[in-house]
C-alpha cells in the first residue's frame, strides 16, 4: 500500500480520487460540466474553490462572488464529494496535502509549457493529468465582460440624466 492509498483510505475516501480545481466564481453549465466529467472519471472527487487571494494574485482578477459563498454552491453540486480552499500556488502542494490520484484541467493547458512541467512534476508522484474541453458557449471571462459592459451603460444612463 502506498502512502497515497493510505491516506486516502485514512480519511474515509474509496477507489480513485480526483482533483478539480477551478475559480467557479460566476458559476455557469462549463463548471458544471467539467465537475461532470471529472466525477465520471473517479470514485471520488476533490473540488478546489481558489482563494480570493490566489485570484488576486495569480489570475489578476476579483472575484465577484465570494470566497464563502463559491465554496457553498460548489459543496451542494451532486457530483461532488469534497469542495476545498485552494490556497497552494503550485498544485504538487495540493497534491501533498490532499493525496489524490488525479488531476482535472482544461484543455487550454495540454501542451503548454505550464501544461507539460505540470505532468512531469506529477509523473513522479503517479498522478494523472486528465484535461477536458472547455464549454465554449459559455465562460465566466465573457460573463465578466457582459457585466462590465452592463455597468458602463448604467454609468452612462447616469451621467445623462444628471446632465
Amino acid at each position: 500500500m502506498t502512502d497515497q492509498q493510505s491516506s486516502a483510505q485514512q480519511s474515509g475516501r474509496q477507489g480513485r480520487v480526483g482533483y478539480a480545481a477551478g475559480a467557479f466564481d460566476l458559476f455557469h453549465v462549463g463548471h458544471l460540466n467539467i465537475l461532470r466529467h471529472a466525477k465520471s472519471a473517479c470514485d471520488y472527487l476533490i473540488a478546489g474553490v481558489v482563494s480570493d487571494e490566489l485570484l488576486r494574485t495569480r489570475k489578476r482578477i476579483e472575484p465577484i462572488v465570494p470566497l464563502t459563498e463559491r465554496l457553498e454552491i460548489v459543496r451542494h453540486i451532486g457530483f461532488v464529494d469534497e469542495a476545498v480552499e485552494e490556497t497552494w500556488e503550485d498544485k504538487l502542494q495540493a497534491w501533498e496535502a490532499l493525496r489524490f490520484d488525479i488531476f482535472f484541467k482544461g484543455d487550454d493547458w495540454r501542451g503548454t509549457a505550464e501544461g507539460l512541467r505540470l505532468e512531469a512534476e506529477f509523473a513522479k508522484v503517479g498522478v494523472e493529468v486528465v484535461y477536458f474541453p472547455y464549454t465554449m458557449s459559455t465562460s465566466s471571462t465573457a460573463l465578466r465582460r457582459a457585466l462590465a459592459q452592463l455597468e458602463e451603460q448604467r454609468e452612462l444612463d447616469t451621467t445623462l440624466v444628471q446632465a
